[in-house]
């Protein structure tokens, strides 16, 4: 892989949020406790994290495929607003209604209160349905990421690793703690950032914890480890990328840029170099710090820095 050029199309990217939801944003010239508020504008859009590195993805120019459960009401809704967006969807209809998340923006400072529903339960049916509907013949790569909904089993992403395998498809899984080792042991690239790496193998230095991720079997670990850049571990040996500059925004759409790139980078080849997918991956990560919405990149940003950053 050469680099991750703008407008090139990949092989597919499938992108599993199996915790989809209606992404509700709330601006207030004031946020008080108690107090009633006037919303002065009111945006929604299809969220999750798996959405957001299609978003990514596709911005990127690789063809995306999103994969997830919807019901009711709000799913219709979610649904709704990924055609709009240009993304193709596969989506298996449950019985419960999809969750929403709510963002309180401050117009005082900008801060965002968040409120986080759970999610509906998946029963066992779905959960199989989901399982038998899934496209392994057109899959280039599956990025797994986001939250697990009640009904579901804690390492529902490494149990679909293992049957990705089994159809010769290589799985991203974007975890943390118990669900990053499962992943690992199930064969996945997977991703986490360094805290959520220590609370799976310890306190260690990251090169560190992401060798005793690919012992375990990972085939590649991407750690990001916040202003002192991103490491990227495999068989083949450990890399770090530094950060061009200092970048300030909204960090909340990094992480899962940074799992476009490597699912992108997976999808093109099973072994990529990854001393170029870093570079990619932390330029794409410092542009989506740049733009007010996770799941957004700003391009003229990512293609300035991905040839400025330095992998040791």
């Amino acid at each position: 892989m050469a680099g991750l050029a703008v407008g090139r199309a990949s092989n597919l990217v499938g992108t599993v949020t199996l915790n989809l939801a209606l992404d509700v944003t709330y601006d207030v010239a004031e946020l008080v406790v108690g107090g009633s508020h006037r919303v002065g504008r009111v945006q929604e859009r299809a969220g999750g994290k798996g959405v957001n590195v299609a978003r990514v993805a596709a911005t990127l120019g690789h063809q995306t495929l999103v994969l997830g459960f919807v019901g009711g009401v709000t799913g219709e809704l979610v649904a709704a607003e990924l055609f709009d967006a240009g993304l193709t969807a596969l989506l298996t209809p449950i019985a419960g209604e999809t969750r929403r998340t709510v963002a309180i923006v401050n117009g005082v400072d900008g801060d965002a209160t968040i409120f986080n529903e759970a999610g509906p339960t998946i029963s066992a049916d779905e959960w199989r349905a989901f399982g038998e509907r899934m496209p392994w013949g057109r899959l280039g790569v599956l990025a797994c990421s986001g939250s697990i909904p009640p009904g579901l089993p804690a390492d529902a992403y490494a149990e679909i690793a293992v049957r990705a395998r089994h159809h010769d498809v290589l799985t991203v899984i974007d975890a943390g703690g118990d669900a990053l080792l499962a992943a690992a042991k199930a064969g996945a690239v997977v991703r986490s950032n360094a805290a959520e790496l220590r609370e799976a193998v310890g306190d260690v230095e990251v090169e560190d914890g992401a060798r005793q991720l690919v012992a375990l079997g990972a085939t590649a670990a991407v750690i990001t480890d916040g202003p002192r850049g991103m490491v990227a571990a495999s068989n083949k040996g450990v890399w770090r990328a530094l950060p061009v500059e200092q970048v300030s925004g909204n960090p909340t759409g990094a992480g899962d840029a940074c799992t476009a790139v490597v699912a992108a980078a997976v999808a093109e080849s099973p072994d990529p170099d990854w001393s170029v997918v870093l570079k990619s991956a932390v330029a794409a990560s410092a542009a989506a710090v740049l733009t007010p919405v996770a799941g957004d990149i700003d391009l003229a940003a990512y293609r300035r820095w991905q040839p400025q950053v330095t992998v040791k």
